[in-house]
């Protein structure tokens, strides 16, 4: 094992792909000549060259249909945003073409293309600049949606997205790409769709994904002092959902706590609660508790941000209240 930062893990996940295929490429601003907006790019502009790490104008949609329509003719790009919440400018490009044009063409092109870039807050940077959009690609059939939470998941899963077929939005995270983590050495894919036990529990199942669920961490230290154990279900994909793990897990604990970044309604959590209770609800012996962010636009104030986002303490409060004490 060694160690890396999340930033540096995913540049290597891309260097490595590029090294051993040359139909990939990567475009986005900043991506080249400033070594990314978070430095996830470094160094790869010297290595590879203009022609595959290439910057773009401010223009999202633009350079987005580049990408679908080089993946049509056999490449497999890899689209940086430099937040999703400027995906919204390209959205058309990603939802109408990338996710619907291996049906609509009858099978006749595969889209293997990866959009990614930061998700969800990243402290006082406001309304327009803090939302979480895993839920919304979820979605939308013909794609798939990735959201790691370490270095070492954040690695393997970008391979795979990298080689897959299909259009992958890749999500990670501002407050991340300093994250140091231990990294296995050499050549190593984890399958998308592969959720994972973070920690081991008989008390209450806690579900999360992408850098909240270090709040789900915590809040199990405390809780194991109080002799709690948590049990604690990293997603790591978003779509396509293991929910065999967390139906497994849910038949142990018998409770289930759902953490995830995004506004209430209609979200990640909402789909879970639903199917665990249609395929595991008589092993249920409380009601789901999900924990989301207020239902309102991110805040700028730091005191209402703090509100806003949900932290370790209100997981304590959740798992508390599902246990009845």
């Amino acid at each position: 094992m060694k160690t890396l930062q999340f930033r540096e893990a995913i540049q290597e996940a891309m260097s490595e792909e590029m090294r051993r295929d040359d139909t990939i490429y990567l475009m986005g601003e900043e991506v080249a000549e400033y070594n990314g907006a978070y430095k996830a790019s470094k160094g790869m502009l010297d290595e590879f060259g203009a022609k595959r790490i290439i910057d773009t104008p401010i223009s999202e949609m633009g350079f987005s249909g580049i990408g679908v329509g080089s993946a049509m003719n056999g490449n497999r790009p890899i689209i940086e945003f430099m937040t999703f919440n400027f995906s919204l400018v390209a959205i058309d490009q990603i939802i109408n073409n990338a996710a619907k044009m291996r049906q609509m063409s009858g099978g006749q092109f595969n889209i293997p293309i990866v959009f990614r870039g930061p998700t969800a807050s990243a402290g006082q940077l406001a309304a327009t600049h803090s939302q979480a959009f895993e839920s919304w690609f979820a979605n939308c059939p013909g794609l798939k949606v990735v959201v790691p939470s370490n270095p070492a998941d954040a690695k393997g899963l970008l391979k795979s997205a990298i080689r897959d077929n299909d259009p992958v939005i890749f999500m990670e995270s501002e407050q991340m790409y300093g994250d140091k983590g231990e990294v296995p050495e050499g050549e190593y894919l984890i399958p998308i769709g592969v959720a994972d036990i973070k920690r081991k529990g008989k008390d209450v199942t806690i579900v999360s994904f992408g850098k909240i669920i270090k709040e789900a961490y915590k809040a199990a230290e405390t809780l194991a002092e109080e002799g709690i154990e948590c049990e604690i279900i990293d997603l790591r994909t978003v779509r396509p959902m293991d929910y065999e793990m967390i139906y497994e897990s849910v038949k142990k604990t018998n409770r289930l706590v759902i953490l995830e970044e995004a506004w209430p309604f209609g979200n990640v959590a909402t789909e879970i609660t639903y199917q665990v209770q249609n395929e595991v609800f008589d092993y249920l012996d409380a009601p789901i508790v999900k924990i989301n962010t207020a239902d309102t636009p991110a805040p700028y104030s730091p005191e209402l941000f703090k509100e806003w986002l949900p932290n370790s303490e209100d997981v304590v409060k959740a798992v508390r209240k599902v246990l009845y004490k």
